[in-house]
């Protein structure tokens, strides 16, 4: 699970943790470069609930599973490439066997907005930047051509020094920059979030572990807020602040998330999916999947087999 590790009595008390808002990823500088250029695991103590005044480039280079990006859950698969903008929370969380360890997960570019629009200001021939920039406020995710030729320079960039490093990290922007609408669609809706307490994003890894490990029993509020060590009422107020979610709304919409995900996957019969992903009863699973993405989950089935056997049907634009 894609969390920080820790017990119990390593966590703050309730009361020390209700009136104080979440937790910001401070980015090491590094004087040699403009941008912040890394590769890391998952596992990995980095690769959690987070959200920092950078931008950020986010290549996944291998493996699945659920990505959360402000207020907005989703499926991933190995070549997903996103932009996120300053102060938007993000966590990506891959599905993994007992004991798996996933080498270089993660490609990431890092850079702050007083250096990129520095940069615009004396040469503007970067001024076409600044929509994206704008836009990355809500997380855009790259499709199609351009995440393939976004990625290819990303990939480069670790290897690379002086003007060739800068030349690249620049060539990413330009690609994204210019990316069709049908190569992007925007992820979350406009985000505010809270600042600053280097306890909550403890608090929301631990709950997303907890839903994670069992997703396909009954998830109880309760349950959470014990580990945690709050009451219920002080959980759900604490959690909410700290992650954006209500408690059900995230476990909701990553139990559909992950249906989604087996739908498009298996071939395995939609009452046993529900079972799967914590749903006991077939017609509240329909019921809660259909609200969150406008289909059945037949339709959904269908369509998605019908965009596997024609890509140009898929726009990418929501």
């Amino acid at each position: 699970m894609d969390v920080m590790r820790s017990s119990v009595a390593s966590i703050p008390r309730p009361e020390a943790l209700i009136d104080k808002p979440a937790v910001r990823e401070v980015i090491p500088h590094d004087p040699r470069y403009s941008a912040r250029w890394h590769q890391h695991d998952y596992p990995s103590p980095i690769a959690r609930w987070n959200f920092h005044p950078e931008y950020e480039i986010h290549l996944v280079t291998q493996g699945t599973g659920r990505f959360i990006v402000g207020d907005q859950v989703g499926n991933f698969t190995a070549g997903q490439l996103v932009m996120v903008g300053p102060e938007l929370p993000h966590h990506w969380i891959s599905d993994l066997a007992p004991g798996e360890h996933i080498l270089g997960r993660d490609i990431v570019l890092q850079f702050l907005d007083d250096w990129i629009q520095a940069c615009i200001q004396l040469m503007p021939e970067l001024g076409e930047l600044r929509s994206m920039l704008s836009h990355s406020t809500r997380g855009i995710e790259f499709l199609g051509d351009t995440a393939t030729r976004a990625a290819a320079l990303l990939a480069k960039i670790g290897a690379a020094t002086g003007t060739d490093r800068l030349l690249a990290t620049i060539g990413v922007l330009g690609v994204l920059a210019h990316a069709p609408d049908s190569e992007r669609r925007f992820i979350a809706n406009e985000w505010i979030p809270s600042i600053d307490d280097p306890a909550s994003a403890e608090v929301v890894n631990r709950t997303l572990e907890y839903i994670f490990t069992n997703m396909n029993r009954d998830v109880r509020l309760s349950e959470a807020a014990g580990m945690i060590g709050m009451s219920e009422s002080a959980f759900s107020r604490y959690f909410k602040r700290a992650s954006g979610h209500t408690f059900s709304d995230i476990v909701r919409r990553l139990r559909i998330a992950h249906a989604c995900k087996l739908l498009d996957s298996t071939a395995d019969p939609i009452s046993t999916i529900a079972h799967d992903v914590g749903y006991q009863n077939l017609s509240n699973f329909n019921r809660q999947f259909l609200a969150e993405t406008a289909q059945t989950p037949t339709a959904y089935r269908k369509r998605e087999s019908r965009l596997a056997s024609d890509p140009l049907e898929h726009s990418g634009q929501t």
